[in-house]
């Protein structure tokens, strides 16, 4: 006669389903998280409307003009004749600088603006728009 055991010895079985499902959701997070991280290091202005590429860089050097035709590099406020040296401390080395330009701000001042960077060594300008 043979005896049975009370309880059957069952092999231990990795469920595939519920590993995949995590993964999936902790990609979800991840991408989420990252696209909520791209920060620009502007003074908040109305930006005019268009259709641009989105920066790359992880924080880029910008050069905002307000309305009032205030001047601020990286959020630090400067005077006209000033720009050249504050670009000049914290430019990047590719050169790019994003010009965060009110809508209402003189076409004037921020040319002018951008051409004190010129003279620290910006070599490419990227202009911040409201995207559509």
């Amino acid at each position: 006669m043979k005896l049975r055991r009370a309880r059957a010895a069952r092999r231990g079985r990795i469920e595939i389903i519920p590993m995949i499902d995590v993964m999936f959701f902790l990609l979800a997070t991840l991408m989420l998280t990252s696209l909520a991280m791209q920060r620009l290091d502007a003074v908040r202005v109305n930006l005019p409307s268009g259709v641009a590429e989105r920066v790359v860089q992880d924080k880029p050097l910008t050069l905002s003009v307000t309305r009032a035709n205030q001047i601020f590099v990286n959020r630090q406020a400067v005077r006209l004749d000033q720009v050249t040296q504050a670009v000049a401390h914290q430019l990047q080395r590719d050169g790019n600088i994003v010009v965060a330009a009110d809508d209402g701000a003189e076409h004037g001042v921020v040319v002018q603006a951008m051409l004190a960077a010129r003279r620290a060594g910006a070599e490419h300008f990227l202009m911040a728009v409201h995207r559509e």
